[in-house]
């Protein structure tokens, strides 16, 4: 089936938009600038005509892997597919005409991206983490943004046992050796895990899972959180952060990107952990003072360290790139940002991220959404509606005025869903078919409403 849209272009201060279909069928759009509203838009209809799904375009960087591609262009989309990052210069010139951008981890969603875009419905973030988008101003815009907080979970949780054994063995500094022709066979500095304290900062997803991969493998765990935690198995919450470094032969990091997270460990840290024991870090790159790491490292006082993020990271594969205070450092474990780097973590990450976009396009759910009011209400294929998608300024009196819009026309809502996150609303109605015209007609020129769309 095509698709009917109806873009308008704002007089407004700051920026203007087109926004193009979001569903199956039949669908059509209007939008208003973000912000706090001082006065009613004047809004020009520039065209009207139909849209078909192939001609929604879908960019997708960084390369996210085929099944995630292969799902969305099943769907009918046009999506273009990328193996590297682009610049922001780059991105603002590719997102102009856009519908969806899929990123990973190194591509940069600023505010100039957003503001250049003029049609984006959605951004997907083929990763766990979502801080290299600017969440605030993409849910000003009406933007949701999604990620995949679980997929690469296993993986990540894998690599940090896998280190925990190689730095506890030496296999870096073994392999080196042999690799220039030396054999140095000893037992001295070396260890078993079994028995050993792992002491895991940040108990979510991940953390948690390599609670239970220690469990299993003999060591003690315990944990600390900003907030209380179900302990998995025989793991136990430390009261402070503190009180871990000092009972840990292990630290693990498993933090996200907040400015309480910036710089939280460092020297001081660093100089309360175990002397001998080991530090490892597969979060983000800027929770830790590399320098300050490279010098415990080097007094001896930390007998080993993985790292797999850094603050600074090249935006590309290459020789000669990497720069660090860690090169050098003795039984050091580096790997690139590789963390959720499987075959099967990244299947999982296409397949997971695909499959809430096409239900935000086809339906208009934005359940899963990390920055948006999150919305998933079932279509119901036994009597013939049209589907209302409001995005609204979560203010006093805004659904009150929404509802009377409804009202007023005789419009009957078969089902309704609403939900809101900070300023910002998301309402859903099923309405009869003879009035959803008349109601985005109106709706329209409610200023706090941010998007209408019809979807059928």
């Amino acid at each position: 089936l095509a698709q009917a849209f109806c873009p308008f272009r704002l007089n407004v201060p700051r920026w203007s938009s087109t926004v193009v279909p979001f569903g199956l069928s039949n669908f059509q759009s209007a939008t208003m600038v973000s912000g706090e509203p001082a006065a009613k838009k004047q809004r020009v209809e520039e065209c009207i005509h139909s849209f078909p799904k192939n001609k929604i375009k879908v960019l997708l960087l960084e390369g996210v892997s085929q099944k995630g591609i292969q799902m969305l262009r099943d769907d009918g989309f046009q999506v273009e597919a990328l193996k590297t990052a682009l610049t922001e210069a780059e991105l603002i010139e590719k997102v102009k005409d856009l519908h969806i951008l899929g990123i990973r981890s190194k591509t940069q969603v600023t505010r100039k991206v957003l503001e250049a875009s003029n049609r984006l419905l959605a951004i997907s973030c083929f990763c766990i983490g979502t801080d290299q988008v600017d969440l605030n101003y993409a849910q000003e815009l009406g933007i949701p943004v999604f990620n995949a907080p679980f997929a690469n979970t296993r993986s990540v949780a894998e690599l940090i046992i896998g280190n925990i054994v190689g730095l506890s063995r030496r296999i870096g500094e073994c392999t080196m050796q042999m690799h220039r022709g030396a054999w140095f066979k000893q037992a001295v500095g070396c260890y078993e895990i079994r028995g050993k304290t792992l002491g895991v900062v940040g108990y979510g997803h991940i953390g948690a899972q390599v609670s239970v991969l220690a469990e299993s493998m003999g060591m003690h765990v315990i944990y600390y959180d900003t907030i209380p935690k179900l302990p998995m198995g025989n793991a136990s919450q430390v009261a402070t952060l503190d009180d871990l470094l000092a009972q840990s032969d292990f630290v693990s990091l498993h933090v996200p990107k907040l400015a309480s997270t910036k710089n939280m460990i460092g020297k001081e840290q660093f100089a309360k952990m175990k002397k001998g024991a080991f530090f490892l870090n597969a979060s983000r790159g800027n929770v830790v003072v590399i320098p300050d790491l490279a010098a415990a490292l080097k007094s001896g006082h930390i007998r080993g360290a993985y790292v797999d993020v850094f603050p600074v990271e090249p935006g590309k594969n290459g020789e000669n790139l990497f720069e660090s205070e860690l090169r050098g450092c003795e039984n050091v474990l580096m790997t690139p940002h590789v963390g959720g780097s499987t075959e099967e973590a990244q299947a999982k990450i296409g397949e997971e991220v695909a499959a809430a976009l096409l239900k935000c396009v086809n339906e208009g759910s934005t359940h899963g959404a990390v920055n948006f009011p999150e919305v998933d209400m079932k279509m119901d294929s036994n009597i013939e509606t049209h589907r209302v998608l409001i995005t609204h300024y979560n203010k006093p009196g805004v659904m009150s005025a929404i509802n009377n819009c409804f009202s007023e026309v005789k419009a009957n809502i078969c089902q309704q869903f609403l939900n809101t996150k900070g300023s910002i609303g998301y309402v859903v109605v099923d309405t009869d078919i003879q009035t959803s015209a008349t109601v985005k007609e109106k709706l329209e020129k409610f200023e706090n409403v941010v998007k209408v769309r019809v979807l059928y």
